[in-house]
């Protein structure tokens, strides 16, 4: 009698693959050629058949168009511009006491013209009353005759002749 091993040595059988399902064919996708791909039947039934090669749309491809004028221009401008209000700002920033300077200067030469307004018909009133003799005009001490005039003016409608008497 021989001695049981761990292993039993049997005769190969033929193998047989299990039965594929009956509504679809089993094939994987890496085994699909080039130019075939699944398709729809119009009764509905899935197949595989040959296929036209779709090519992708072709996109059309244009010419470039030039750069309008317009933006040129405002593509130049912009940084002029810029540096046109960065100089205006550091030109201010030196000016900056000679401004409060002329700023002061300015408000000084307000106030003497308005010192002057207030000054000079006071000295022509005050002169006035030195030549004439008025009192407390520091004048020689005569009297001053006044002359009086009345005027009458009447007149008719808004655009009328206007007719006036004078009355010493």
């Amino acid at each position: 009698m021989h001695q049981p091993t761990a292993y039993e040595i049997t005769t190969p059988t033929p193998w047989t693959p299990p039965p594929a399902p009956a509504g679809r064919p089993v094939i994987l996708p890496a085994d699909i050629p080039p130019g075939v791909d699944w398709v729809t039947l119009p009764n509905g039934v899935r197949t595989l058949a040959y296929t036209h090669p779709t090519a992708p749309p072709q996109i059309p491809v244009t010419a470039p168009q030039p750069i309008p004028a317009w933006a040129k221009t405002t593509a130049l401008l912009a940084p002029t511009v810029g540096g046109g209000i960065a100089a205006a700002g550091i030109g201010l920033s030196y000016a900056a006491p000679g401004l409060i300077a002329m700023s002061h200067a300015l408000w000084s030469a307000a106030a003497l013209v308005v010192a002057a307004v207030i000054a000079i018909p006071v000295l022509l009133r005050a002169g006035r009353r030195a030549v004439t003799g008025n009192p407390g005009g520091g004048g020689s001490g005569s009297a001053r005759t006044t002359t009086h005039i009345t005027q009458n003016i009447t007149a008719t409608g808004l655009f009328g002749r206007a007719n006036g008497t004078i009355n010493h």
